[in-house]
């Protein structure tokens, strides 16, 4: 991957792991409201989003027909909060409360995953040749999949900052 890429995926992940590592149990899976996700939650879908693009950029790579299609402004619509974004049913988080450390554990294995992988493909330039319908914003490059991990986590990183501020001012 490029230098920026890897500098944002590193940075937002950073930015994520000092929001939450000074949680504790309760604060950490406090659910704001009834329908509403907890932190905990928040990190479990930061996690299994991270986990399916991986799966959906193997399956992109493994179509025979190179499939260009238009770059999009991912960054325009994960960080515009305004609107909201059904998780679909394969990266909703487990209701099921969850430690700080087994998050950050959690977070640290896919992203070494994620890593791992984008190093084993040797001609990067295949991942803005092949696209895969992404499930918030269409038929996506596969590069973009990539970028769109940091960009959903700065998302999710505002949202954890209102919830510890909802929380704060319960107690």
């Amino acid at each position: 991957m490029n230098k920026l890429v890897n500098e944002n995926l590193y940075e937002a992940r950073n930015r994520l792991v000092k929001e939450i590592a000074s949680l504790s149990y309760v604060q950490f899976n406090n659910k704001p409201e009834m329908n509403k996700w907890s932190i905990a939650q928040v990190c479990h879908h930061l996690f299994l989003v991270e986990e399916a693009t991986i799966k959906a950029i193997l399956w992109g790579l493994k179509k025979s027909e190179s499939t260009q299609k238009g770059r999009k402004d991912v960054k325009q619509v994960l960080l515009d909060r305004t609107k909201k974004i059904k998780a679909p049913k394969i990266v909703e988080p487990d209701g099921k409360p969850f430690e700080v450390e087994q998050i950050i554990k959690l977070l640290n294995a896919s992203r070494k995953k994620l890593l791992t992988f984008l190093n084993t493909i040797e001609d990067k330039s295949i991942l803005a040749n092949q696209s895969m319908e992404h499930p918030a914003l269409g038929e996506l490059p596969l590069d973009q999949w990539v970028e769109q991990i940091y960009l959903h986590e700065e998302r999710h990183i505002e949202q954890i900052k209102e919830i510890k501020l909802h929380i704060a001012n319960l107690g």
